[in-house]
């Protein structure tokens, strides 16, 4: 739980430092620091200890990106953490995602890290793969995208979907599959297209 708060929160600093210069981009999100207490002598010895954040607790993102939350959305500190997200998650090449973005304010806390499956620079993190895959097909720019210059995962996610298909098109004609299934379950499938 340490290492991964503050590896996101060596992310959110140097964030910090490509953001705050920007004209007109104001105040970042900071994840605050969480230690590792050993106490010896009592019945749980290890704890940890972080400050107390006093205010509305809200969830700006959530682990699995599938809740819709319209204070991430339509708040200044919930599109912040969505272009935090983009922002690592361009920065590293697609390959670690820091998610669950909660906390007071600007103030952020008990954050999550995915990483895809060998991990990230011998960093793994506690997310499934699965929440960079939906934060890719997901996520929507927004202003604070546009002022860091951040790419848009649009075109990216449009691309792979394209490669699929082609892909998909390339199999073995039906004529040389053996077909032992009842002519009904043969029919075309109905397949629910989403917007992202």
């Amino acid at each position: 739980e340490c290492y991964v708060q503050n590896t996101a929160r060596e992310y959110a600093k140097i964030y910090a430092a490509e953001a705050e210069p920007l004209e007109g981009f104001g105040e970042v999100p900071e994840i605050i620091p969480i230690f590792l207490v050993h106490r010896p002598a009592n019945n749980i010895p290890y704890a940890t200890v972080e400050e107390e954040l006093v205010g509305e607790f809200v969830k700006y993102s959530v682990r699995d990106g599938k809740e819709v939350n319209f204070l991430r959305r339509d708040s200044e500190a919930g599109q912040k953490c969505c272009t935090f997200q983009h922002w690592v998650y361009e920065k590293t090449n697609g390959n670690l995602l820091v998610t669950d973005l909660q906390g007071v304010g600007m103030k952020l806390t008990d954050v999550g890290i995915a990483t895809l499956a060998k991990g990230y620079k011998g960093f793994k993190g506690n997310c499934s793969i699965s929440f960079i895959e939906q934060f890719r097909a997901l996520h929507q720019c927004n202003k604070y995208c546009e002022m860091l210059g951040l790419k848009s995962l649009r075109t990216t996610h449009q691309k792979q979907r394209k490669a699929t298909s082609i892909k998909s098109k390339n199999l073995p004609n039906s004529s040389t599959i053996k077909k032992t299934v009842p002519k009904k379950a043969r029919e075309p499938r109905d397949f629910i297209s989403s917007e992202h």
